[in-house]
């Protein structure tokens, strides 16, 4: 946003502060393990699917959840579960890739935002004689499970379609070009995509993540045109979403391809 590295990133802090995103945290697993290994399975862990056998391992609580979150539905609520509260809000030592001190404040940073959300709500509720827990409800609950749902709804289509491959073997992934083999141009009419900032022109978003949204536009038609047909666009319609979710819900790295649970390809 500015040609201050340090500046970008206070700024990054103060807007990330409105999802209850700690910076940090995000900054790692965005740009570090979801940019630099897109759809490499045990590295990435954005809506990363099961093989059949690791869903059989399952237990019968974590496959109604694993079903719930490839549902269609569940988007948001897989947001929310893993990847924000298991990844991002006080996470273990199991679900962080290292430790730095910088993730403790951003995380008390949130923490602190999210109370003051809270109170202040709680006060404009008793303040104005209405009931408190509806107040909290459409001011702050209903808001980030909208977000969650939005966040959730992008990251599954920016990775999950039939022609989009993920990868077990390091080398074999390196040779498949993953930057631009590994996620979706999603095309929206009306101007859709320009009220998302752009974001859906998602390949170039991951040849190099530098690229400013409001450059995505043109650095996505000057790739579509120096590599055809190599680009995986898809028009977007809910008919093809609700295919794809019934289409993509575990991955056979042996044939390369999404599969059912009953593992029809």
């Amino acid at each position: 946003m500015t040609p201050h590295r340090g500046l970008n990133r206070w700024l990054g802090r103060i807007a990330f502060a409105c999802s209850l995103t700690p910076y940090s945290l995000w900054e790692v697993g965005h740009n570090v393990v979801h940019h630099g290994f897109t759809n490499l399975k045990g590295v990435d862990f954005v809506c990363e699917p099961l093989t059949a056998r690791e869903y059989a391992a399952l237990s019968p609580m974590r496959q109604r959840m694993y079903r719930i979150y490839r549902s269609g539905w569940g988007v948001g609520l897989y947001y929310l579960i893993e990847v924000w509260w298991r990844r991002m809000f006080f996470p273990t030592a199991a679900n962080r890739p290292t430790w730095r001190p910088a993730y403790l404040w951003d995380n008390l940073l949130v923490l602190a935002v999210g109370l003051a959300w809270l109170a202040g709500a709680a006060w404009v509720a008793l303040w104005t004689g209405q009931s408190v827990a509806w107040v909290l409800f459409v001011a702050a609950v209903l808001p980030f499970a909208v977000w969650c749902s939005l966040i959730g709804f992008v990251v599954y289509v920016h990775h999950t379609h039939q022609e989009v491959q993920w990868h077990q073997d390091r080398s074999a992934w390196s040779q498949a070009q993953p930057f631009v083999s590994t996620t979706v141009h999603l095309s929206f009419p009306m101007g859709v995509g320009a009220a998302l900032h752009h974001i859906m022109e998602h390949t170039a978003h991951h040849v190099d993540l530098s690229i400013p949204l409001y450059r995505l536009a043109k650095a996505r038609a000057m790739l579509e045109t120096m590599l055809p047909e190599r680009i995986v666009i898809q028009p977007f319609s809910w008919r093809w979403f609700w295919q794809t979710v019934q289409q993509c819900k575990l991955y056979d790295f042996e044939r390369a391809a999404w599969t059912q649970y009953a593992e029809k390809a």
